[in-house]
């Protein structure tokens, strides 16, 4: 393969992709001739400084900066970018990541999660020091608590005594296409109305939520993209509002992926995990050694994996070649198209994907090759994460790697990986079918700390 005039080697491709151009060999071929030295630090909730290097007067720089300070963005988050090298690239890159710039999307959803105008700077005479931002994460297990998940097609929730679960229920719902938030606020009512019957008192409430989460508050989400913007705060404010139509109870928020780290964390014992969730979009989360959150953003369905000019557009953010166009229900539908396996486009995006899982439960190869090619797709995207986060498990997670298509997803996964990157650590998991399914929401009960 080559890619702006550098050459580098792949052995897996993804059969029905055969464009796919994977950032992570083509970024470790760049490097390998690459001398002088780019400095990037990204400030949000802490402040995290990359070290790297760029070739200089290569047409291959500029992509190569950007496409690693939106990985950055979406990885780390952050409302300030200061960088330290190339003055002109870092004037390109400043108009790039502008609002009025190819990345407008992203400066406007970074000032949209912290609340504060986003800059790309040059570095002054101090470059910024490293500011860890984690803190611990659930892993509370003790009274009478409810976990509530919730995703784009459909809700999910857990009664929990004693860390024993006894009631879970997974229902479909609509919140996507729900302009009223009042819609929202039913659907979690009835769903912790559900749970608490099976309780003899309800001590605490944990939610596990598709979006970027502050406090306790949905500041950006895919489940509330319908609901127009002069009743956007009614909808951050719906585990909230819930929590006190439940009587006051102890509340506590978290972004899905990183509930679903913690679920692997909980069933592991050990870190640190990465979760990665495939269901309406990609979610992801990441728990340190010490079972800590990170306190970046994790929002990885937006960060950049596949740098061919004919990868598929996000509808969201206007950019190609993001995580949540290979790790989601709309990828395998995408790839069922383009492998001639018959969905019914008139039925919801959740319902197509049950119509490929049930071909692919029947032994269907068409079936079979799609999420062998998310397999593949998911093994180069790992080894780019791992540039990222240290890592040593990943947790597969979410209702696309549900039944036999997620054990052929990461047993491809591993293969590739053990071909492409043997010096990765890597050990992927795929739990069974039901914690799968049900794993973010008993999790998420174990977010609040109840005092005594």
């Amino acid at each position: 393969m080559e890619y702006l005039g550098i050459p580098f080697s792949v052995k897996n491709v993804p059969c029905l992709q055969p464009d796919f151009l994977p950032f992570a060999p083509w970024r470790t071929a760049y490097l390998s001739q690459a001398r002088q030295p780019f400095r990037i630090a990204v400030e949000g909730n802490g402040t995290v400084v990359y070290e790297t290097r760029i070739r200089g007067g290569s047409p291959a720089d500029l992509q190569y900066l950007e496409r690693t300070i939106k990985l950055l963005l979406w990885s780390v988050g952050g409302w300030r970018v200061t960088l330290q090298g190339d003055g002109v690239l870092i004037s390109q890159l400043g108009e790039i990541f502008s609002p009025h710039g190819s990345r407008a999307f992203d400066v406007a959803m970074m000032e949209t999660v912290y609340g504060r105008p986003f800059c790309v700077e040059a570095a002054g005479e101090r470059f910024p020091e490293p500011r860890p931002a984690a803190r611990p994460i659930g892993g509370h297990l003790e009274g009478c608590r409810i976990g509530f998940d919730a995703g784009g097609s459909d809700r999910k929730v857990s009664a929990v005594v004693d860390g024993r679960t006894v009631y879970s229920e997974e229902v479909v719902w609509h919140p996507k296409t729900a302009a009223d938030p009042q819609y929202h606020q039913r659907e979690v009512l009835c769903a912790l109305r559900t749970a608490a019957a099976h309780l003899p008192r309800v001590d605490a409430i944990g939610v596990s939520t598709a979006g970027i989460v502050r406090g306790d508050e949905l500041m950006v989400s895919a489940l509330l993209a319908a609901v127009p913007p002069e009743r956007q705060q009614e909808g951050r404010t719906l585990y909230r509002r819930a929590a006190a139509a439940m009587g006051n109870v102890p509340l506590a928020v978290a972004n899905d992926g990183d509930v679903t780290a913690l679920a692997g964390y909980m069933s592991l014992g050990t870190g640190p995990v990465m979760g990665i969730a495939m269901g309406t979009s990609q979610a992801a989360g990441y728990v340190d050694a010490q079972g800590r959150v990170s306190g970046w953003l994790n929002e990885l369905a937006f960060a950049p994996v596949d740098l061919a000019e004919a990868a598929p557009r996000d509808p969201w953010s206007g950019d190609t070649g993001v995580g949540g166009q290979y790790f989601s229900q709309d990828a395998v539908i995408r790839l069922a198209a383009a492998a001639g396996v018959p969905t019914d486009a008139a039925l919801t995006p959740a319902q197509q994907l049950r119509q490929v899982q049930e071909l692919a439960r029947q032994g269907h190869p068409a079936a079979r090759r799609i999420f062998r090619d998310m397999g593949v797709c998911l093994a180069h995207t790992l080894a780019l994460y791992a540039e990222i986060y240290p890592l040593r498990h990943v947790m597969v997670l979410g209702r696309v790697a549900s039944g036999i298509g997620g054990e052929w997803m990461t047993e491809t996964c591993r293969r590739v990986l053990a071909e492409e990157y043997p010096q990765l650590p890597l050990e992927v998991l795929l739990p069974d079918d039901r914690f799968r399914r049900i794993g973010q929401s008993v999790a998420a009960a174990s977010l609040p700390q109840v005092r005594p």
